[in-house]
This record gives structure tokens, C-alpha cells and sequence, in this order.
């Protein structure tokens, strides 16, 4: 049996293709040797896990964004055991602190008549507690009732108007006050006020820590990579590759401004690239300093790595608050903390143990890109422009997983220019993806850095940006003219849909949209200079 064929025969692998526009694609001997490299760390290491297998899922539209786990196991079984006990822990959690759900724990509590003691759960003491631990940390940079401020913003940028000084005085002040006092003996908790209060900054941490926890404990797996929306926790026998999100290049395929290399870490972003609101020409963070009441600015991200995953999560938000100096010192308080601090002005600002976290480069011998190979007579594409093409995927009710998806480019002649994403669930079923597999089928390949994970500010479910920027597969640049913007999709046992645009790629620039189908929409094709 062939190794391709070996490969089909897998029930449960699931993998998302981040191609690089500035490197060549690696050709390994086949998925399954990629399968078994993935997260291994050093080649000393890939002997002692030879027969184990990285299985993966993709979820959208939980808590709010996308959801990412990976498990290492020689059973694909004992990896779905592991996959149905954190989505159980994770759901569990959601019901306690979910400011949007009305029957969660934490709004219940919210309900509740002020001056009484309320008992409460392990779970919303626990984060009741780091909330006031951490905004006496912060000197109030981290705050529960920020969430007053937030509302404030969002309803000047209903408005279009900016909030008065009053407005954000008063809301300084209410933000400064002692909204709860709890009692460990009992663990109750007692509302003071009726100030409203958001459960986010290291929630979504707190809770990707304990799916970790989870998914270890109720099966045979050998490491766990729980992501949500940026922010991840690795444990186990693994060594994970982790990109870090270019704040200001911000699509699926943009070259990292970082990859790194973790072992039984939590990595979490902080940023105000994907969230804010527009008031006039000016863009707010949706990150608000307590202390003055208005968005933050200066800071663009903050990534943090540390053993513990609240930890990182409350810096990583703290550092888009604070000073820099300042956060140097917080960052000094928690014992193997390193971070990477990027200004809106793209200055990068590192711990002194960052690098001891980033990858080396191994590729000395990477080939410089060719020139051209367009005809004497055509234009070369001009590389100040570049192609971004925008969508999101719909949210079916009952049905929380991504469809297959894959997004390329042809020329006139209807032949493969550029491969530019894929996503897809369960080798077997990729030849569902029709259109895209008569074309790759035969040259499909795997390279473990396209399974790395993704750290970035928190992203908003189902939105992408993927981009062109006018080379082929090879890297060499094409000629300026028609092309064809292929974005297939796929459903298992449902519908296979594809979108053909067509543009014209000059130096003029040019924008396209389409509704899209029944799997995606709000489609843009969106041809520009940088």
C-alpha cells in the first residue's frame, strides 16, 4: 500500500494549512511521518513518540471565537475521549462565568440584593478573587467594573460622539470603588454596588487551563494544546509550535512576527488590532485603562509566556495598559514570565528571556526568490500592491465546526498560480473538497510548521483575512492580468460550494464583493497598495 493511501485510511486528523508567502513549501515523505514530528522538539525526542499521532479540531463560535485542540495519543479513540471531556469542562465554566448568558452563575449572582452574602462555586470565588489580586497588582490597570468604561465607548460609537469629561469622570469614579468583599471561610461572595461587572482580562485563561486538566485526566493522551482564540495552554509530552500574530500585518498567511518553541507553558496575546470601536475617522481600543476611563493607545500587542495560565493572561492585558516601565516590573513579580511588547509605531520591546522561547532559524540554505518569469511583453506584477480577500464563515445552529475550505488562484489558461489556504477536517473525506483535489490532489504534502499554533488578540468567530501577494508556489512573482480567486467549501455528507471571482490585477487599485453561499459570506476581494 502506498503511503498516500496509508494516509486516507486516517479517521480522525485534523489540520489547518498556513502557507507562508516567503518560504517554499518543505516536501515531507507523507502526512503520517508529519503526524508524528508535529510538536516533538528535538530528534532525539521523535524515537519515544514514534507511535504516537497528533489529532486536531476546529470550532467556531465558543466564547465567543474560534477553538483549537490537539491532542497527541496512539488511539484515536482515547483522543476523543479527550476532546468530549474539555469541550464538557469548557462548557461547565461558560455556565459559571458567561456575562451573556442570564442563567450562568455569574449573572445570577449579579441578580442578587446588594449586602447579601451569596454562597458561590470554587470556580467564580477563584475568579472574583484574582480579579481583586490582580487590580491591586496593577495599581487598578486590571479592573472587573472596566466594564463601565466599555459600555461607555461602545455607546459613543452608536452616537459618533466622543463622552464628555463628565461622563468619563463619573465613570473613573464608580470604577474605583469596592464592588464585592468575599469570604474564603465560607466562600461567599457579597455585592456593594450596582456596578456592572465582565468576567473577561484572564477568564478565557483560567478556563483553557482546566480543559487542559480535563482532557489529561479522562483518557490516554500524552499531551494536550488547548487554543481559544489566541491563547493557549500546552501540557504534557510536548513541545509546541506557536506563531505569534504580526499586529500589523494581521491576515491568516502573514509571515509571524515570532515562532516559538513551549513545553507545559500558557501563552496568551493582548491586543487592540481585531476589537475596538470607530468614532469618527479615529479608532478606539476596546481595551480601556480603569484609571482614566478612556481606550489605551500606544500599545498595539503584548504576548506573554508563563507556567501559569492566569498569569499570563492578566499580563498580557495589563501590558496594553500599563507604562512600559511599569509593566517591566509587574513582569518581574511573576516567577518565568517573558513577553514581547509591540508599539503602535511597530517597535518591539522584549524580556531579557524572550529568545530563550523563539525558534531558531534552521534554514541557511534557503534559496533567494526568482525574478520573474512573465514574458518579455507582459508586466510584472507590482509588488507595492497586494491582494486581501476578507469572509466569514456562517454559523450553522448545531453545527459548530468548520467546513472544509480552501482558497487558491488561476490564471486565464484555468491553471493553479498560487495555493494560498486550506483547511480541513479527517484526511479521508479531503477529496470532498472536489474542485481543489483534481488540481493538488496528487502533489498533496505536509510541513510540521503549518501545524504550529496561533497566538493573537482574541478574534471575533468565523472572520478571515487571507492574502496574495502576487507570486506563485515557487515564489516568483506573476504577470500583471486577469486571474481567477477560487474559495471552495465543503461539508461532510452536506454540500460542496465554490466562489469564482474574477479581477484584474494592475496598478490601479480595486474592490470586489460578494454575498457568498451557504457556508460563508460577506466575501472581499480587496486589491490594493500597501
Amino acid at each position: 500500500m502506498s503511503k498516500w493511501a496509508e494516509i486516507k485510511k486516517s479517521n480522525y486528523t485534523f489540520a489547518l494549512f498556513r502557507i507562508n508567502l516567503n518560504k517554499y513549501m518543505k516536501l515531507f515523505a507523507s502526512l503520517l511521518t508529519a503526524f508524528v514530528l508535529i510538536g516533538s522538539g528535538p530528534k532525539s525526542d521523535v524515537t519515544k513518540t514514534v507511535n504516537h499521532h497528533l489529532y486536531v479540531s476546529h470550532y467556531e463560535n465558543v466564547l465567543g471565537t474560534s477553538l483549537e485542540f490537539k491532542f497527541t495519543s496512539s488511539s484515536e479513540a482515547e483522543a476523543e475521549k479527550a476532546e468530549e471531556a474539555a469541550l464538557a469542562e469548557i462548557n461547565r465554566l461558560s455556565d459559571i462565568f458567561s456575562a451573556y448568558n442570564s442563567n450562568s452563575e455569574f449573572n445570577k449572582w449579579m441578580k442578587q440584593d446588594l449586602n447579601k452574602p451569596i454562597k458561590v462555586s470554587k470556580e467564580l470565588f477563584e475568579m472574583l478573587d484574582l480579579f481583586e489580586k490582580w487590580k491591586t497588582r496593577t495599581n487598578g490597570a486590571l479592573d472587573a467594573s472596566a466594564a463601565v468604561a466599555g459600555k461607555l465607548w461602545k455607546d459613543a460609537a452608536v452616537k459618533q460622539q466622543l463622552p464628555s469629561k463628565v461622563e468619563i469622570n463619573k465613570a473613573v469614579a464608580t470604577m474605583q470603588q469596592t464592588h464585592y468583599k468575599l469570604n474564603k471561610e465560607n466562600y461567599t461572595a457579597t455585592r456593594l454596588d450596582n456596578t456592572p461587572l465582565v468576567m473577561n482580562t484572564f477568564a478565557k485563561s483560567y478556563i483553557i487551563n482546566l480543559a487542559c486538566d480535563a482532557a489529561l485526566a479522562s483518557s490516554k493522551v500524552n499531551a494536550v494544546v488547548v487554543n481559544i482564540g489566541g491563547d493557549l495552554v500546552t501540557k504534557g509530552n510536548v513541545e509546541e509550535y506557536v506563531n505569534v500574530t504580526n499586529p500589523l500585518a494581521n491576515a491568516e498567511n502573514d509571515t509571524p512576527i515570532a515562532q516559538l518553541l513551549v513545553n507545559n507553558k500558557a501563552v496568551a496575546t493582548s491586543g487592540n488590532y481585531r476589537r475596538g470601536e470607530q468614532i469618527g475617522k479615529n479608532w478606539y481600543s476596546h481595551i480601556v485603562d480603569p484609571r482614566t476611563g478612556k481606550p489605551v493607545d500606544g500599545i498595539v500587542s503584548a504576548t506573554v509566556i508563563a507556567p501559569d495560565a492566569t498569569d499570563a493572561g492578566a499580563l498580557a492585558t495589563a501590558f496594553n495598559v500599563l507604562s512600559l516601565a511599569e509593566s517591566k516590573a509587574l513582569a518581574e513579580t511573576v516567577n518565568g514570565a517573558a513577553y514581547l511588547i509591540v508599539t503602535k509605531s511597530g517597535k518591539k520591546i522584549e524580556s531579557t528571556n524572550w529568545n530563550s522561547y523563539v525558534k531558531p532559524h534552521t534554514d541557511t540554505q534557503e534559496l533567494a526568490p526568482e525574478k520573474s518569469n512573465t514574458n518579455k511583453d507582459d508586466k510584472q506584477w507590482d509588488a507595492k500592491h497586494e491582494l486581501a480577500i476578507t469572509f466569514e464563515f456562517n454559523k450553522i445552529d448545531g453545527n459548530s465546526h468548520r467546513p472544509f475550505a480552501a482558497i487558491w488562484v488561476e490564471n486565464e489558461k484555468k491553471v493553479l498560480v498560487r495555493n494560498l489556504a486550506l483547511w480541513y477536517n479527517k484526511t479521508k473525506w479531503i477529496p470532498d473538497l472536489k474542485n481543489w483535489y483534481r488540481i493538488n490532489g496528487d502533489s498533496f504534502k505536509a510541513n510540521k510548521e503549518n501545524f504550529a499554533s496561533v497566538t493573537g488578540a482574541t478574534r471575533n468567530p468565523g472572520k478571515y483575512t487571507i492574502k496574495w501577494d502576487g507570486k506563485d508556489d515557487k515564489g516568483v512573482y506573476v504577470a500583471q492580468g486577469k486571474y481567477k480567486i477560487m474559495i471552495e467549501t465543503s461539508k461532510e455528507h452536506g454540500t460542496d460550494e465554490i466562489i469564482r471571482q474574477q479581477m484584474e490585477f494592475k496598478k490601479a487599485a480595486k474592490k470586489v464583493t460578494n454575498p457568498g453561499n451557504v457556508e460563508i459570506s460577506n466575501v472581499t476581494f480587496d486589491f490594493y497598495k500597501k
